[in-house]
Parts: structure tokens; sequence; C-alpha cells
């Protein structure tokens, strides 16, 4: 079954891959017409959650915030589509980077990178660093539970020189890499919320208190790496411009969850830039009232 929906429906995606971004964005118009006047996808789950994140903004501004959002929700995942035919020369037009330097003089202490981030903007193409770096680049990922087709995102994922590692997998190849002495960069995508039994820190996100991901920060004091923020914003539509922010080269400095504390801080301030740029389908406050029930929990 999973060959035969792979069969049907990948040679649509391809076909649509290879249109021009101008008519990829005219269906992109269409579907998130669609998506937000004929099905209301998820609306209400958007609305709430901009409620609690800008209990300042009327309706009307948080009904505005959610129409543009749908524009670029769509756009986003017509560009995930894009990237299985994209060449590098297309990616590198659209998707640039203003700061690689900060890379070359990092490379030079001898230590690996964790590169955190958050779904803002368009978090799919920074696919696109390694062949600008010098460290060995590796991404975490969710398997697509159909085989096929996660052989050929991973595929297309990696045609630029990262690879894709399960969320699983991470540790076991950073010590491989530490053991081998290979410099390299890790993507971590930490915004999102976790599963209430992996949790082990509350913090405040939009003044709410929500369960946080701490994987990025523990595993950068384990290794002992460098830790950088990345920073994009869209410039307009297809076109995207990253800049990279040292968070620290000490690690050591940072108490326990104070590096996750500072990712927060700096995704807050990056969302408040365009609200309409992040990922606002995801239930992200769905826990915020069991806070207390954690703490029980976690005091017996």
């Amino acid at each position: 079954m999973q060959l035969l929906v792979y069969i049907l429906v990948y040679p649509i995606i391809w076909l649509i891959s290879i249109l021009p971004f101008r008519i990829l964005y005219l269906k992109s118009n269409f579907i998130s017409f669609f998506f937000y006047y004929i099905i209301g996808y998820r609306k209400k789950v958007v609305f709430d959650n901009l409620k609690i994140a800008f209990p300042e903004k009327s309706n009307n501004e948080l009904k505005s915030i959610r129409r543009k959002f749908y524009r670029h929700f769509v756009d986003i995942f017509m560009e995930m589509i894009k990237s299985f035919t994209i060449s590098k020369k297309t990616l590198d037009k659209h998707y640039k980077y203003t700061n690689l330097e900060l890379f070359d003089e990092l490379y030079k202490d001898g230590k690996s990178v964790v590169l955190v981030g958050s779904h803002y903007a368009n978090w799919e193409w920074i696919v696109g660093l390694s062949p600008h770096i010098k460290y060995k680049g590796y991404a975490a990922y969710t398997k697509v539970n159909n085989k096929y087709f996660n052989n050929k995102v991973l595929k297309s994922r990696e045609r630029f020189g990262a690879t894709f590692i399960k969320t699983s997998g991470i540790i076991s190849r950073m010590e491989k890499n530490k053991k081998e002495k290979i410099q390299s960069i890790y993507g971590l995508l930490s915004d999102q919320s976790p599963q209430l039994k992996k949790t082990h820190y509350w913090s405040e996100f939009f003044g709410v208190k929500v369960p946080i991901h701490t994987g990025a920060e523990m595993l950068a004091k384990k290794y002992n790496m460098n830790v950088v923020y990345i920073h994009t914003k869209k410039v307009k539509r297809g076109y995207y411009e990253t800049t990279f922010e040292l968070i620290t080269d000490d690690v050591k400095k940072y108490s326990d969850y104070e590096l996750s504390d500072v990712f927060l801080r700096k995704t807050e301030q990056q969302i408040l830039q365009k609200p309409e740029h992040y990922f606002w389908t995801h239930n992200r406050f769905k826990h915020k009232d069991k806070y207390e029930e954690f703490l029980k929990s976690h005091n017996k």
C-alpha cells in the first residue's frame, strides 16, 4: 500500500516542484484561500494561539495576522515541494546568508556547533548551508511513515551536503564525531512542545508557562559545543535572508536551562517582528494548564 501511494502521489509532487515560482505561488494563493475560507483548517487553533501570545491585540488585528499567516503557511509547503528539484544556484538566489564569516572564525577553535532555530519564515532551505562552511553538517529529523517518501525526502534534503539523522540517533553520531575529531554543525529546531513524559523544564513563552525542549542545551554542554542562533527573515515572497548570531562560545558559563531561556527570548523577539511568519498551526500552548500538575508529580 505504501508503494502504491508513493507511485500515485510522487509524480504529482514532482510536477509541482518543477513549476516556475510565479506559477507555484499562483497555486499557493488558491490553496491558501481554500484552506482559510472553505475548510477552515485549524483556524481556531491559530486564533487561540495568537490570542494567548498577543493579548493586547484586538480580534480584528489577530484575524489580520491569521489571514497573512495562511498565505505564508501554504507558501512554505509549496517551497518544501520545490525543494525536491531546486538547484543549488536557484536556492542560493532565494536563500541568502549575511555573515558566514562567523563560522570561519568559530572553526578555528576546533569545536563543533549546535545551530538552534525555530519554525519561523522558511526553516527548510537552511539545507543549503553546508557548501558554504567547513563543518560537516547534520540535522535531526522525524521519520515519515511512508518509507518510500521518507527515502525520497532524505535524498532531496541531503543533495546539498548535510546528513539527516533521526532524532534518536543524534547522540551516537555526536559521540562518533567527537572521537574522530570531526568538526560538525548540528541543526536543531527547539521551539515546539515536547511530550510531557519527556519534559524536564518549564519556562515562559509569551508569558505562559509551557514545557520546553532542552536537548540542544544538554548536548551543547555535554560535548562542549558553540551555540549559534538562526535568525531568518522573509525579505519578500520566495526570498529569505539568514543571519547567524553567536549565543555563546563557552557553554560552561551557563547554569542549567539558562541557554534554553536565552533561545526562547530570541525566538519571541523574532516572532514579534512578523508574527504571521511563525508556525501557528501547532498547538504550542496545549499544556499551559498542566504546570501545577507537573510540579506536584516531581515534588513527590
